[in-house]
């Protein structure tokens, strides 16, 4: 039997592990993770095998295995860059046992990753699988470890850039003392091609799931909206404000939507005119606020050539364009008194009049207004016309803000990431749980504008092929990083019992060290005293402790640390 290789220490790995029994989850890194009774899995393996048969049962559990050897061997990628091949590959077999799969042995390994060769051989003691087929069905003829099989497929395939075939060649299932895997490149088995089946995504039922899919998207094409138009929202306060936009798109009345920065008045304003009777008509959208004060009213009404100094040409305003459809007003607490008066007159009278001009011009306009600002408080502040605010707030609709939408976070965030996807040409596997669970905590003080810009650049930096985790979102603050509590230091002790894990003592100095607000060179010139005193004023012993020469350290010693820079001469 060939001499067994040594794994690097696991602690890192298991510091990664995080058990968080307020939040009803188990965290491994980024990836979520549940216990399960290999009995209940036993149930499973039983009920396929006597549903569908032996061999679809069987490709089921390997490409359960291999889905989670993919997943394995991007978290190794993260885990331990820069390590030699040998044991960044061994993070695999690690989390195997770490995940409980088996106590894993490797016997072989010699692979070279740029020319895609690879032989491999382990050993498994213990393996679930094993175990769990033979209380079902007892002895088998033949390897029973499908799922772990799988896995295997699936991490050294992800690590090598190829399809490695990893073969059963002995099993306790069929009587034998251990489990022992061998892999080696499909190409490189005589019966390769009769494996690949196990691995392929071009199955029946998937075939048949991808036309469902297209069938579903054609009907779409055909078929009207849905109830809620473009919008995306299923929480009970977006639905609120949606059921009343659709009973005010059946009228003409005047709407007022409310709502602080971002949370989309927009969108809301062209759904409504889209589900109203003008939406053949001009859509029409004003800031208020993005306009100077001396333009805004050339720009709403229009302009007679010769008005002012400039005006070569009569030009028409956002009014007469919007003639027969919307104009929507954003941020229309911002426009200038003396504009107020005259938008008045043109929603009471349906005229406008033309700077420069001494003739009035019919326009049949339907008007959407929106604010982030209480214009009752403007109106006592003496910044908004009582009368205008009368004649806007016939119809308010107040518009939720993304902390009052919780059900619709993971909905948005994924119609987003489909959007920027396509945009920017990426392939991705989508959000993590960790990343999913970030944003679903996050306060969102910029609401579905803030939401959108953080999936954008998730996708921008997340790894082709990949998954979108939280540092993609959010920087690595208090909150939004990997451990946020107590809860989340709740991981495995060296003999595997569940623990309170300390900090990482490399992060706990750092940030001791940051949390003392001393300059760079005090803390080095207190660290070099020290070292001297620990060694009883031994110079060389001392260096020795720090890594550094003798000459070196009495020359520290001697420049001492820098004059702060409050008290610099």
């Amino acid at each position: 039997m060939p001499n067994p290789l040594k794994y690097p220490p696991d602690t890192d790995l298991r510091r990664l592990l995080r058990f968080a029994p307020d939040e009803g989850a188990i965290w491994l890194g980024e990836r979520r993770m549940v216990l399960l009774h290999t009995a209940s899995l036993g149930a499973l393996r039983e009920d396929l095998i006597n549903s569908i048969g032996l061999e679809q049962a069987r490709r089921i559990f390997t490409r359960m295995g291999y889905a989670s050897g993919l997943n394995d061997a991007e978290f190794a990628r993260r885990t331990r860059p820069g390590l030699d091949l040998n044991a960044a590959f061994l993070v695999g077999p690690q989390l195997h046992m770490l995940e409980g799969a088996a106590r894993v042995t490797p016997l072989k390994m010699a692979f070279d990753r740029e020319a895609g060769r690879f032989e491999g051989e382990f050993r498994w003691d213990h393996s679930w699988e094993a175990h769990a087929h033979r209380q079902k069905f007892g002895p088998a003829d033949d390897p029973s470890c499908w799922m772990l099989t799988g896995y295997a497929c699936g991490y050294t395939s992800a690590f090598m850039g190829r399809l490695i075939l990893f073969k059963e060649v002995a099993c306790t299932a069929c009587g034998d003392e251990f489990c022992r895997i061998v892999g080696r490149p499909i190409e490189d088995w005589p019966d390769g091609e009769a494996h690949r089946v196990y691995f392929a995504t071009d199955s029946l039922v998937e075939k048949i799931e991808a036309l469902s899919l297209q069938v579903e998207a054609l009907r779409s094409t055909l078929a009207p909206a849905g109830p809620c138009g473009s919008m995306v929202g299923q929480s009970p306060a977006f639905r609120r404000a949606f059921e009343l936009l659709g009973k005010a798109a059946a009228t003409q009345v005047t709407v007022l939507l409310t709502g602080e920065t971002g949370v989309g008045k927009e969108r809301f304003a062209r759904t409504l005119h889209e589900l109203s009777a003008r939406r053949a008509g001009p859509f029409v959208a004003v800031n208020c606020a993005a306009l100077p004060a001396e333009l805004i009213e050339a720009e709403l009404f229009g302009v007679e050539k010769g008005a002012y100094t400039g005006a070569h040409a009569a030009r028409t305003g956002r009014f007469e364009r919007a003639d027969g459809g919307t104009l929507f007003l954003d941020e229309i607490g911002d426009l200038p008194l003396p504009l107020q008066a005259k938008l008045l007159r043109a929603l009471q009278e349906g005229e406008i009049e033309r700077l420069g001009s001494e003739t009035t011009r019919k326009v049949n306009v339907r008007l959407v207004a929106a604010t982030n600002v209480d214009l009752d408080a403007a109106v006592k502040a003496g910044r908004f016309r009582r009368d205008l605010l009368y004649r806007l707030n016939i119809y308010p609709i107040r518009i939720p803000p993304l902390r009052e939408r919780g059900a619709d976070i993971e909905l948005l965030a994924q119609t987003l990431l489909a959007r920027f996807t396509a945009l920017h040409g990426k392939r991705l596997q989508g959000f993590s749980e960790r990343a999913l669970q970030a944003l679903g905590r996050h306060g969102w003080p910029g609401n579905v504008r803030e939401l959108e810009n953080l999936v954008e650049r998730g996708v921008i930096l997340a790894a082709q092929g990949g998954a979108i985790e939280v540092e993609d979102l959010f920087s690595l603050s208090p909150g939004h990083g990997h451990g946020d509590g107590a809860a989340d230091r709740t991981g495995l002790d060296p003999h595997g019992q569940l623990a309170a894990l300390p900090p990482d003592p490399d992060e706990d100095l750092c940030a001791r060290m940051l949390a003392s607000g001393l300059p760079l060179e005090e803390l080095e010139h207190q660290l070099l005293a020290f070292a001297v005193a620990r060694e009883s004023g031994n110079l060389s012993a001392a260096a020795r402790r720090l890594g550094i020469t003798r000459p070196q350290l009495a020359y520290r010693l001697r420049r001492g640390p820098m004059p702060s820079e409050p008290g610099a001469q």
